[in-house]
C-alpha cells in the first residue's frame, strides 16, 4: 500500500526547513484564504482556526493528500501580536516585550479528505526577553527581516541579542512543533 501524499498548506520557509528536517518527503501549496489576525482574538482559536482554514482549503483541492496546516501567534497582556505592518510596528513590539515573558502559540490541522482525517492540535511555549534598550533594538532590526515574523522577532535569527531563555518548544516558537508534528504523521502511518 502506498502512503498518501504529504502537503504542507503553508508558504513559510522557515515551516518548509523544520518539517523537511523529519525527512518525509512533502510538497508546497499555499492557501489563498484570509487569516484571521484581530488582536483581540483568543490566540489558541485564532491558530488553531488559520490552521484548519489553509488545510481544509488545500484538502478540498487534493482529497487523497494528507495535508498539514499551521499557524503561529504571540501573545502577550491579553493580545496576540502578529506580524509587524512595517518597522515601526517591529519596534514597538519589541519595545512590548522586552524584560518580560510572552507565550508563542501553534495550531496545527492535518487533513485528509478521502478518509475523514481531522486532526488537530495547539502548542504553547514561552519564551523570555532581555530587558532592550534601544541600540538593542535598533541593532536586531538591522540584522533581521522581522516583518513576516509573528511577534516582530525570529529567535532562530540572532536570538541570543533579545532572548533570555524559553520553555517548551524550540521549534514551536520557530513556527511548527516538530515533535508534535512528528506524533500526528506517525498517527497517520507515515515514518516521519
Amino acid at each position: 500500500m502506498s502512503l498518501p501524499p504529504l502537503i504542507l498548506a503553508s508558504a513559510s520557509p522557515r515551516r518548509r526547513e523544520l518539517l523537511a528536517g523529519l525527512g518525509v518527503p512533502f510538497e508546497v501549496i499555499t492557501a489563498p484564504v484570509q487569516e484571521e489576525e484581530n488582536p483581540a482574538t483568543d490566540p489558541r482559536v485564532m491558530v488553531a482556526h488559520n490552521a484548519a482554514l489553509k488545510a481544509d482549503w488545500v484538502a478540498a483541492h487534493r482529497p487523497e493528500a494528507l495535508v498539514l496546516g499551521a499557524d503561529t501567534t504571540v501573545f502577550l497582556d491579553g493580545a496576540a501580536l502578529n506580524k509587524p505592518r512595517d518597522a515601526a510596528d517591529a519596534r514597538a513590539m519589541l519595545r512590548r516585550l522586552a524584560g518580560r515573558t510572552h507565550t508563542v502559540f501553534t495550531g496545527l490541522a492535518l487533513r485528509q479528505v478521502s478518509t475523514g482525517l481531522k486532526l488537530d492540535e495547539g502548542v504553547a511555549s514561552e519564551v523570555t526577553f532581555r530587558p532592550l534598550d534601544e541600540d538593542i533594538i535598533e541593532a536586531y532590526l538591522a540584522r533581521v527581516h522581522t516583518l513576516d515574523k509573528a511577534g516582530g522577532y525570529a529567535i532562530q535569527e540572532h536570538g541570543d541579542m533579545i532572548v533570555a531563555g524559553h520553555l517548551g518548544s524550540f521549534t514551536n516558537i520557530v513556527g511548527l512543533p516538530v515533535e508534535t508534528v512528528k506524533q500526528l504523521l506517525t498517527r497517520c502511518g507515515l515514518p516521519a
